[in-house]
């Protein structure tokens, strides 16, 4: 942690004003804008704007979401502050995408409170999605008024980007961003997710016979959300999926990721250990039809390397590349 707090210091005096790094329409310096929170505008957290150094401002260009993952519980908002300012401007795979395609980055930062060990907000679970305390209330129509936000930020800043956005995860990120997909799709260009603990969110109501109700399939979703799956728009993203296969990190073992009733589901429809539920599936994704590429990688766990950064990278030069113009 002393060396990310002495790489903060060193970098933070090159965030200045986004505009004052503008020279030919070229980003001269990696650039942070910290926006605070803002109720009348929809969003009661802050949330972190990246721009990397080298985006052309001549170019129409896309917003890439990655959600905040601290890592722990804290109920000092300055410890997920400090990790989401590291996530968007020092190291995470979402700077990594964007310091390579020349795209702007949002981090936001949502609490993970102690104090409210249950809600695993870091992952929009179930808890966190009946949420009526203001900082944690509806994380994910918090984070489309985010990106609504930044969106004229970066207007502001003569960036031209396109209405859709792409979305990047890995861990309870990634499980973050499986879930938000479902939730807002009419949003998102093309998604990359890894190291999901090998359990994602079905676009079913009912498997085996079983009703499977948010987070894990359709079955309440327009009751915990307030409106319909947009199963057209859902099943037309991109995604790009993927695990280690030495990856064992099983957060369904634990109440605060998943509730008995879920874990018990969980392990009986789709399996009691990571690479059998991600194998699951991977096949009913593709029974179907969503719109997803799967990938393992042999001897890795639950962490990425240089070759999983550089497939998610490729993914997204792709589909930036199909930015309409």
């Amino acid at each position: 942690m002393k060396q990310i707090n002495v790489l903060l210091v060193l970098l933070l005096p090159l965030f200045a004003s986004a505009q004052e790094q503008l020279k030919n329409n070229i980003f001269r310096k990696d650039s942070l804008v910290i926006i605070e929170a803002n109720p009348k505008k929809g969003f009661n957290n802050a949330y972190m704007l990246f721009v990397p150094k080298g985006l052309n401002k001549e170019k129409l260009t896309c917003l890439l979401v990655e959600p905040n993952n601290t890592g722990k519980l804290s109920d000092n908002i300055e410890d997920h502050r400090k990790s989401a300012i590291a996530q968007a401007a020092v190291s995470s795979i979402g700077n990594n995408i964007s310091t390579e395609i020349k795209v702007p980055l949002l981090v936001p930062v949502f609490p993970r409170l102690e104090s409210k060990p249950l809600v695993y907000s870091h992952a929009l679970d179930r808890d966190v999605m009946l949420e009526k305390e203001p900082d944690l209330k509806r994380l994910d129509l918090q984070l489309v008024a985010m990106i609504a936000d930044a969106k004229e930020r970066l207007k502001q800043m003569n960036i031209r980007v396109e209405d859709k956005i792409f979305m990047n995860g890995f861990s309870a990120s990634a499980t973050f961003t499986n879930r938000f997909l479902f939730l807002h799709p009419q949003l998102i260009k093309a998604a990359a997710m890894g190291g999901f603990n090998g359990e994602l969110m079905l676009p079913l109501k009912i498997y085996k016979g079983q009703k499977i109700a948010y987070p894990l399939g359709l079955a309440d979703f327009k009751r915990i959300s307030g409106f319909g799956f947009n199963e057209k728009n859902y099943k037309t993203i991109p995604q790009f999926i993927y695990m280690g296969a030495l990856d064992d990190n099983d957060a369904v073992k634990y109440d605060d990721a998943y509730n008995k009733k879920e874990q018990d589901l969980i392990n009986t429809l789709l399996g009691g250990e990571v690479q059998s539920r991600y194998k699951n599936c991977q096949s009913i994704y593709e029974q179907e039809s969503v719109n997803a590429k799967f990938k393992t990688y042999e001897k890795v766990g639950h962490w990425t390397t240089s070759a999983i950064n550089l497939d998610v990278i490729r993914f997204f030069l792709a589909h930036l590349s199909k930015v309409k113009p």
